[in-house]
């Protein structure tokens, strides 16, 4: 008697356009876990909180030039600890 190969279903592709996700075998747990990682790496929330209210131009370019300053900061203590 011959064996099956591929005895399992197998799961439809996922065509689910944006950030929608479709639930399969009625496992909702699963379904949450991908959408929090699509959430995650579209950086949805990250987008949010950012435009939860108005900055100014000139605040932005304060805030993206004092980030600018830390990171070489720490650049140049990494690079004297590394001598």
């Amino acid at each position: 008697m011959r064996r099956k190969k591929n005895f399992r279903k197998k799961r439809p592709k996922d065509n689910a356009v944006g950030l929608s996700v479709t639930v399969f075998n009625n496992n909702v747990e699963g379904a949450l876990k991908v959408l929090k990682k699509k959430v995650k790496n579209a950086n949805l929330f990250l987008d949010l909180r950012r435009k939860e209210y108005y900055t100014k131009p000139s605040e932005e370019k304060r805030h993206k030039r004092n980030l600018a300053k830390l990171r070489n900061k720490y650049k140049n203590q990494k690079e004297t600890r590394n001598y």
